[in-house]
């Protein structure tokens, strides 16, 4: 069936707020539900999004959204890249490669990585397929809830209401603020400069994923090097004590691109920008009326390290509708509310193990206790000869494996 078309007037069964991956996710599992759905999204349609920002899919969510948009998995895993080919170096010398042979579920590929502009366009497309109204250009200022439902007011003072609330509105979410759950959690004391890069095509360079430990060409800074479709990223990781702006400056980018990739490269880059290492995750994922449900990055934060941030909002949008389309047709507000409850322990518990990934690849990689130096010294000794030893090395970009448990188990 087709969403009606909607407006501030109307009382929705459920609105989404916020046209990234997590709000795309809920319209399509919206209207796979059969419930109509509607997308306020504060920026406008034609909004330029620069940067790759969240360039890499794991095949558990292309195979999600091909089951809520038959096709549209495929068309992302086929505009994307995929690279077989991992490699690790420490200090310029390498420790560890291994080559994945090409395989695959349902014809999908293991990941795809291209921008996430490209995803979501793509997925936009899609949820205009299947119905979903969106309303652009609409910025959510605050939110109030009751047991009976939600209210919306806008920057344009109109007013929103609904049963529900999908929030996907991003890391400064306004309904995370409206129900009082802050982002709890540390951000990395080191700056990390993350780069795009356009290709080369003169200067072309093998299709692999490659991390530096201490590379020798940037002072012995960590550097993480990822294809995408259309380009490479390019992830620095600083000193404590470095001056960012020495780094992303037009000169800063000259001096050190070159000596990380070919020449060339210093001149192509497309998009250039600086994160502290998020490991935070809200204090609740609902409000205490069980009407507000947090998704995404208005849920959580994570470094692109080991995508964790993207590859979660999927199942945390397929959940929250899951709990929605229940408490709809729950046996009171009791049974209702208990939907929700359980929605909000359930991927707060799968964003706790991604929040300890997180903080274990941190540790992995910056070596702060001296137990994990002394590993990692000894790891790098002998990784030559013994593989193991280079596997855990080769694992800091996702953060070595943790026992999962619970809801957990599925992390993402």
């Amino acid at each position: 069936m087709s969403a009606p078309a909607a407006g501030p007037t109307t009382r929705h069964p459920v609105l989404v707020v916020g046209a990234g991956p997590a709000g795309l996710s809920a319209a399509l599992a919206l209207r796979d539900a059969g419930l109509p759905a509607t997308v306020l999204e504060r920026r406008t349609e034609d909004t330029v999004r620069p940067g790759s920002r969240a360039a890499y899919l794991h095949g558990a969510s292309l195979r999600e959204l091909e089951r809520l948009s038959p096709g549209l998995g495929h068309r992302i895993a086929a505009h994307g890249l995929m690279w077989a080919t991992k490699r690790s170096y420490w200090a310029g010398q390498e420790i560890y490669t291994r080559t994945y042979p090409p395989s695959g579920r349902d014809g999908l590929p293991p990941f795809t990585s291209l921008p996430q502009v490209a995803t979501e366009d793509m997925m936009v497309t899609a949820c205009r397929e299947r119905g979903v109204r969106f309303h652009w250009g609409v910025e959510v200022k605050s939110a109030g809830t009751s047991p009976d439902g939600v209210r919306l007011a806008d920057a344009a003072g109109r007013e929103w209401r609904a049963d529900y609330v999908i929030a996907a509105d991003g890391s400064r979410s306004a309904l995370r603020s409206a129900i009082s759950s802050p982002l709890e959690g540390p951000r990395s004391e080191n700056t990390f400069v993350v780069v795009d890069l356009d290709d080369d095509p003169a200067h072309p360079v093998p299709v692999e994923r490659v991390f530096h430990y201490r590379h020798p060409g940037v002072g012995g800074r960590n550097v993480l090097i990822v294809p995408f479709a259309g380009g490479w990223r390019v992830d620095l990781n600083l000193l404590v004590n470095d001056d960012p702006d020495k780094f992303i400056s037009p000169e800063g980018l000259r001096r050190w691109i070159p000596r990380v990739m070919p020449a060339s490269y210093g001149e192509r880059v497309r998009w250039v920008s600086t994160y502290r290492f998020a490991q935070q995750v809200a204090a609740r994922f609902t409000d205490a009326d069980h009407r507000v449900l947090l998704t995404g990055e208005a849920a959580h934060l994570f470094a692109p390290f080991g995508a964790r941030g993207m590859n979660s909002s999927v199942p945390d949008a397929v959940r929250a509708v899951d709990a929605v389309r229940a408490a709809l047709a729950a046996d009171g507000p009791g049974r209702a509310a208990a939907e929700i409850g359980r929605f909000a322990e359930e991927r707060k518990e799968a964003a706790r193990y991604n929040r300890a990934c997180a903080n274990a690849a941190l540790e992995h990689m910056l070596a702060h206790r001296p137990t994990v130096w002394l590993r990692r010294r000894a790891a790098a000794t002998v990784a030559i000869a013994g593989r193991k030893a280079g596997a855990w090395l080769d694992s800091a970009p996702y953060g070595p494996k943790l026992a999962q448990r619970g809801a957990a188990r599925s992390s993402y």
